[in-house]
């Protein structure tokens, strides 16, 4: 079965470098492949996937599987929690909120430094790049905190400055926890990438001058689609003159 999934996987492989399957293109139904190379659906399937995690194939529900777009990357700056707006620009992401009210369970209540079950709203944030999803972030707000009016479908520079930005006025304090990690089945289906696909995630939390937590982000990106930056500033001059 191994080799047999190795060489469909060749064989499709050959066909979408050499330019015989574009970007864009449906392959044939899985039934179709499965008979034309004399395999089984569950070996087709396999192969298949070997594409998906090289990131040259993605299957959308209920459309078939698909030759992917190459996807440009957007570059992530840490310490300021929001996107290069020029990345982020050139790529043209295409934004889409959803706004839910739910209590603090599971690990929201020690993340926001909150009691267990307080109202929270939380914002779902997909971006896109054509059809096919480029990031996801989870957003938390206090429910006392949520702003009046949610963002609807935006573009890339309202991104850039709204989606991912930390809240204004800026906090006092953002912490940063950076991990390269394999997806959770509901974001490999979300970000329609296979599960054996590392991604980026990045959870961000933001508290003002009292403390308080503001807000809690976690966000995904599949590994391909986001650099992150990281800049340290060495205040020596302060430190000598605080001795």
């Amino acid at each position: 079965m191994t080799s047999r999934r190795l060489v469909i996987a060749d064989d499709l492989r050959r066909q979408i470098t050499t330019g015989r399957l574009g970007p864009g293109d449906r392959l044939p139904a899985e039934s179709a492949l499965a008979n034309r190379y004399k395999v089984s659906t569950a070996t087709l399937r396999s192969a298949l996937a070997v594409l998906q995690g090289e990131g040259l194939v993605e299957k959308i529900h209920g459309k078939g599987n698909f030759v992917r777009r190459p996807l440009r990357k957007i570059t992530y700056v840490g310490g300021w929690g929001t996107l290069d707006p020029r990345t982020a620009a050139d790529v043209d992401l295409r934004v889409t909120v959803r706004a839910t009210a739910l209590p603090a369970r599971g690990h929201l209540p020690a993340l926001l430094k909150v009691d267990d079950g307080s109202p929270l709203t939380e914002f779902l944030r997909l971006s896109y790049e054509r059809e096919s999803p480029h990031s996801l972030a989870r957003v938390y707000v206090p429910r006392d905190l949520t702003p009046t009016t949610v963002l609807g479908d935006r573009p890339s520079s309202a991104w850039a400055e709204a989606s991912l930005s930390v809240p204004d006025p800026p906090p006092a304090e953002v912490h940063e926890t950076v991990s390269a990690r394999l997806p959770t089945p509901d974001e490999a289906s979300t970000l329609r990438i296979n599960t054996a696909l590392a991604v980026l995630a990045i959870t961000r939390v933001a508290a003002d001058n009292t403390g308080r937590v503001i807000e809690a982000a976690l966000l995904v990106f599949p590994r391909d689609r986001v650099d992150a930056v990281f800049t340290t500033h060495h205040v020596i001059e302060e430190r000598q003159a605080r001795r």
